[in-house]
């Protein structure tokens, strides 16, 4: 028997594959970001931090995720890429050493009706496959399973072209689903109180119709009085059942008016095809008001609510059907499914396991799969997207994540960390954009960006280790360390806010008195009933402005100036100072210019290849008409006001010819949540998130209630961006106001003057207050997972 020898030979130079080990950025100048050069290290974990708006995710996302994005679509075939997004190369000089980036970011899942938890992570697809195999009795494919799927059926002849003759043949199909018919698999019915939709005692001609649009003037008056279905100057309680059944409930019906070709439809099938198929936080503020007057959605009596018809209900695993797996908790699932033993499906059973188990490590096993996606957190949807990667064999890629310590109780950020240590082991570059000192702790590598936020940021402050940092005197340096201390005098409360009975998904009977004229911060873990608490069991009629985490919708016209009813106020006053029509000062509508229609830029589409953007030649993509500009208030035109930043133009509407307090009012708010330095008419679509929150809430400050509810404030914020955020907190209460937060973050806990602490765990281990009282009984009691995080962050 022989045996290998080895000799030991010298060590060689290393190989040239070895030699890429850095990403290298040389010049990026997208957004606000000023020439930057950085060059990160590969296999490790690289977190950026700065004040928000300091052009963080610019550099992240914006840059290496979206170059590497673009050069991947770049190798698919012409064919493929005319269905993919069209991305334009970043502003950078050099991108050198990418790899393929894997984008974690904050954006919420689909509000689609029909999207769930289980649909949103594939869970739901193995879940169908299982019952097609096991389930008793056997109804059929996979289909049968899905509520998305209806059950149909048909017949006929088809022709076919066979030997040169045409054959005529009978042929049938049907196909079995599992959609539920009666509410169409959406898990509720809608039902109408008609005296919202018209007032009986008038015609149409007269406006019997109350919905919003639907005058006699417009389109629908030519359909209604076209139609001959109905007298349009009839009132309609004096209407046949027929005629009313053809004015509520008609199928789409072909009809001719005047010579043209339009269709008719009945009043309750077109309002739920036009305003019941949107998500409710889209729709404009006038149609949010009609649905939620006029529509009532009640849980669907045939399913109860499951979405599955009886068919899909009667097939069993063990006495369990699909509907009751999907209405488990995620971690009971997770059990149910490992006792479930059977060779003939074990690769099936084994990924299931492993995605349910993912779900429950990351510290979602309290969801269940049929949640509506829509009804998750930023934090939560950014959670169940990583669920798809923890268990991926791939190495030497980049993960990028946005914040995912967002939305997470103290006690769960170390499980997070775990996690990005853990892709990081595997090989992995993570690129971590982040504000929580416990992650900035954890980094081998930190890019701190700024000094300031907007055109005071996108310079590189810093770069180097953990300790460097702290020692390196930028904002973020010497803020890493801070800790809010404890309030030595808390308020005295002027009420109370009763919430009886509480029993909104995992509460457990809740009873609670919310003190009102004072700073309240509700917290617990994630998934342990905080929301459920305050956005879902206040009283109707309680005076409250809830200002919560969905997103501003805003296309690249939208900017500070119009989200806010700012622009309305200006254009008034440029309007009277020069003695035109407020319209010609907007950019969306007389003013326009004629070239760009008021874009600012000419956009040439170029099909596969990223679209091309151009600044219009002629209004030097200032937007406005010439004519238009030539109109001036204090001595500027309408393009150099949208240029000024909040503070610059506070300034300028406060006193003297432009004095417009309406405006400056506005400008105060905006000023008061940090955004003094955003320019008036910078696109919504390049603000990062963080700004977009306090947009919102400085939007909301003017409505008028007297109890705040906030919901995570300090999502994006910068540790030293915190402090104003208090300070505000503070002003609103001084004000006379009640201010109700849901939230995470230590500073804002100690800064209360009283918690309501929710838990003690999680889904069905939490529902129930396990603490009421002051930070500093808190603190002293240390009885629950948040007090012993908030003594150790206090010091106590």
């Amino acid at each position: 028997m022989s045996m290998a020898t080895r000799t030991d030979t010298p060590p060689t130079a290393p190989h040239a594959a070895d030699s890429h080990g850095l990403i290298r950025v040389y010049g990026a100048r997208e957004n606000n970001l000023k020439d930057v050069t950085v060059e990160l290290p590969k296999r490790r974990l690289t977190v950026f931090t700065g004040v928000s708006g300091s052009g963080k995710s610019s550099l992240v996302f914006g840059t290496i995720a979206a170059e590497s994005q673009r050069m991947i679509n770049e190798t698919y075939s012409t064919f493929v890429q005319g269905f993919m997004p069209t991305l334009a190369r970043p502003e950078v000089d050099v991108l050198d050493g990418l790899t393929t980036a894997i984008i974690v970011d904050q954006q919420r899942l689909g509000a689609d009706p029909r999207s769930t938890v289980g649909t949103a992570t594939d869970a739901n697809a193995m879940l169908r496959i299982l019952f097609s195999r096991l389930g008793r009795p056997h109804i059929g494919s996979p289909k049968a399973f899905s509520f998305n799927v209806a059950s149909i059926s048909g017949a006929g002849a088809v022709t076919l072209e066979r030997a040169g003759k045409t054959v005529k043949e009978r042929r049938s199909f049907s196909i079995t689903g599992g959609m539920c018919p009666r509410c169409e698999g959406t898990g509720s019915v809608t039902d109408f109180d008609l005296s919202a939709l018209y007032d009986g005692g008038l015609s149409l001609n007269e406006g019997a119709l109350t919905i919003p649009g639907y005058s006699m003037d417009g389109w629908y008056g030519r359909i209604f009085r076209g139609c001959g279905l109905f007298d349009p100057d009839k009132p309609i309680h004096a209407y046949t059942e027929a005629e009313l059944h053809d004015l509520l409930h008609k199928e789409p019906t072909k009809i001719k008016v005047d010579g043209v070709n339009l269709t008719y439809e009945g009043l309750i099938p077109k309002i739920q095809k036009s305003f019941l198929s949107k998500d409710r936080a889209s729709m404009q503020p006038h149609i949010r008001a009609f649905v939620d007057r006029a529509v009532t959605f009640t849980t669907c009596p045939d399913c109860d609510g499951s979405r599955l018809n009886e068919g899909a209900r009667s097939s069993r695993i063990g006495g369990i059907n699909i509907a009751d797996a999907c209405a488990m908790q995620i971690s009971d699932l997770a059990e149910w499914v490992r006792g479930l033993d059977e060779p003939s499906v074990a690769p099936l059973l084994a990924t299931l396991r492993q995605t349910l188990d993912s779900f429950v490590e990351i510290g979602l096993g309290y969801l269940s799969l049929d949640r509506s996606s829509g009804t998750l957190s930023g934090g939560e949807a950014q959670r169940v997207k990583m669920i798809r990667h923890l268990g991926s064999s791939l190495t030497d890629v980049t993960y990028v994540f946005d914040e995912p310590t967002t939305g997470l109780h103290p006690h769960d950020i170390q499980r997070m960390n775990d996690l990005l240590l853990r892709l990081r082991d595997k090989g992995n570059t993570v690129l971590v954009v982040e504000h929580e000192p416990e992650t900035i702790a954890i980094a081998d590598h930190v890019v701190d960006l700024g000094p300031g936020a907007g055109t005071a940021g996108g310079t590189l402050c810093y770069e180097g280790t953990v300790e460097g940092l702290r020692a390196s005197g930028t904002i973020t340096g010497r803020h890493l360390d801070d800790r809010a201390p404890l309030k030595e005098t808390v308020r005295t409360p002027t009420g109370t806010l009763k919430i009886r009975g509480a029993t909104a998904h995992n509460l457990r009977d809740v009873d609670v008195d919310i003190p009102l004229g004072v700073l309240v911060a509700v917290t617990g873990v994630a998934g342990s009933g905080k929301s459920s608490l305050v956005n879902g069991s206040i009283p109707a009629g309680a005076d409250v402005v809830s200002v919560d985490q969905t997103p501003i919708r805003g296309s690249r016209r939208s900017n500070p100036a119009t989200y806010t009813g700012l622009l309305d106020p200006i254009r008034k006053a440029f309007a009277k100072a020069n003695g035109v029509k407020p319209a010609l000062f907007s950019a969306n509508s007389e003013g326009a210019c004629p070239a760009c229609n008021g874009a600012g830029v000419i956009y040439t589409d170029l099909a596969i290849m990223a679209g091309v953007a151009t600044p219009c030649e002629e209004c030097d993509g200032k937007r406005f008409q010439a004519s238009v500009l030539d109109h001036h208030l204090g001595g500027r035109d309408i393009s150099e006001v949208l240029a000024m930043s909040v503070t610059e133009a506070e300034e300028f509407f406060g006193a003297g010819e432009a004095r417009t307090p309406a405006a400056h009012a506005i400008l105060g708010r905006l000023a008061d949540v940090g955004l003094g330095y955003l320019s008036l008419g910078q696109p919504l679509t390049t603000l990062s998130g963080g700004e977009r929150q306090r947009l919102k809430l400085a939007t909301h400050m003017a409505d008028k209630g007297g109890v705040y509810v906030l919901d995570e404030p300090t999502t994006g914020l910068h540790l030293a961006d915190v402090e104003q955020l208090l300070a505000l907190l503070d002003r609103l209460v001084d004000s006379g106001k009640s201010v109700i937060v849901i939230e995470h973050h230590q500073a804002v806990m100690a800064h209360a003057d009283w918690i309501i602490d929710l838990g003690p765990g999680a889904g069905h281990d939490g529902g129930r207050i396990v603490f009421e009282g002051t930070p500093a009984d808190l603190v002293a009691a240390r009885s629950t997972l948040t007090g012993e995080h908030l003594a150790a962050y206090v010091g106590a």
